[in-house]
């Protein structure tokens, strides 16, 4: 079942016989460098484009649930190792990338998180992510994917860890002590068609960018 999952669904290998057929009908010599090229060229991309859209909207869907103020009163319920694993996880599944990473730590550091904690979800935020996972088990498989992913959390909790053990707090700017981001402001509550919206934009901005 999960070979059919990883060959036939994220891997589109139909997609990979459907092109082959579709070139040889046009007279193209699939064993030259030319004609693989061409095959390979089509191929990927027309799997990466239909993969990022689908992973890009249910994504988006998922992570409508966790915006800033909701991930900090999160984090906020645990202490020690156990949330900088809650910060390292959170980071894997809020929309965040690095540029946008910074302020959100930022306004996470002014509301009082801890300062481990608030690294632990910096590191993993734009590093490991729902999308990459996908689209690495449909290149790589998932020993690889999951090696990534795993990877990626255990430096982001290490490198957490490390930073509150050293007791950092006094190297941290005046200017991020009183940073006045809203992250306690409530999010309003919204509908599935919302969610959806949402989700629709996410992907037609990415495919903008």
């Amino acid at each position: 079942m999960w070979t059919f999952i990883q060959d036939q669904i994220l891997g589109m290998k139909w997609l990979n016989a459907l092109i082959e057929q579709l070139l040889l009908m046009f007279g193209f010599n699939l064993d030259s460098r030319i004609g693989g090229s061409i095959q390979f060229f089509i191929y990927d991309t027309i799997k990466i484009t239909a993969l990022l859209c689908v992973l890009i909207f249910l994504i988006s869907y998922i992570q409508s649930f966790f915006p800033p103020e909701r991930s900090r009163k999160i984090m906020g319920r645990f202490h020690g190792i156990g949330a900088n694993a809650v910060g390292a996880l959170l980071g894997t599944v809020t929309p965040f990338c690095s540029c946008s990473s910074i302020p959100i730590f930022m306004g996470f550091t002014s509301a009082g998180l801890p300062l481990g904690v608030t690294l632990s979800f910096l590191i993993s935020s734009p590093m490991v992510d729902l999308g990459s996972l996908v689209l690495l088990i449909s290149i790589f498989g998932v020993k690889i994917a999951v090696a990534y992913v795993v990877l990626g959390l255990v430096i982001a909790v290490l490198g957490g860890t490390l930073i509150e053990n050293l007791r950092m707090e006094d190297q941290i700017a005046d200017f991020i002590r009183n940073n006045n981001s809203k992250v306690d402001i409530e999010s309003p509550n919204l509908t599935v068609k919302d969610r959806l919206l949402y989700s629709r934009d996410q992907v037609v901005s990415t495919f903008k960018l």
